[in-house]
C-alpha cells in the first residue's frame, strides 16, 4: 500500500506553477493536469501557502512559487503536504498479541529499522530542491516539443 499522494501531486502543482508561470494558474487548471478534483488541489494549496511555499491570489487569481525554488527541498513540501504521525512514518498494527513470542517482540525487531528508514527518507529529500525538479522539467518538456 503506498503512501499519500499528495507529496507527488503538490510538487505536479509546483512543476505546473513554473512552466505556466506566465498565465493564470488556478486549481481547476493544476487539476486538468494532474487528473484529481480541483477541491484536493485547492486543501493542498492551503497546506503549502501554510508553509510558506506558494501564494495564492484569492477568487481566480491563481497561484504561484513564493520563493527561489533553490530554497525549497523535497522535505520542505512532504512536512507541508504529507501526513506522518506523531510516532513517524511508520504506523504499526495497534494491538500485537502479548501473549505471542512474535507479538510480543515485534516492537523491538522493527521499531529501529523503521526509525532508520524514515530518516534516510527524510535525509534524501533534504537533498533534492524544487529547482532540480523544474530543471528536469524543463528539459524534458523541450525534448517532447
Amino acid at each position: 500500500m503506498p503512501l499519500s499522494s499528495r507529496f507527488t501531486i503538490a510538487l505536479h502543482m509546483l512543476t505546473v506553477m513554473d512552466v505556466f508561470k506566465e498565465e493564470k494558474v488556478t486549481s481547476q487548471f493544476m487539476a486538468g493536469s494532474i487528473g484529481v478534483n480541483p477541491v484536493i488541489i485547492r486543501r493542498l494549496l492551503s497546506q503549502l501557502r501554510t508553509a510558506d511555499i506558494v501564494t495564492v491570489k484569492r477568487g481566480s487569481g491563481g497561484a504561484s512559487i513564493s520563493k527561489d525554488p533553490k530554497t525549497i527541498t523535497y522535505l520542505d513540501v512532504y512536512e507541508a503536504v504529507a501526513v506522518v504521525s506523531e510516532v513517524g512514518l511508520f504506523k504499526f498494527h495497534e494491538q500485537p498479541n502479548p501473549a505471542c513470542p512474535v507479538g510480543k517482540t515485534i516492537h523491538s525487531l522493527l521499531d529501529d529499522d523503521l526509525l532508520q528508514a524514515q530518516l534516510a527518507l527524510e535525509t534524501y529529500l533534504k537533498n533534492k530542491t524544487v529547482a532540480d525538479l523544474l530543471h528536469n522539467a524543463q528539459e524534458k518538456i523541450i525534448d517532447q516539443v
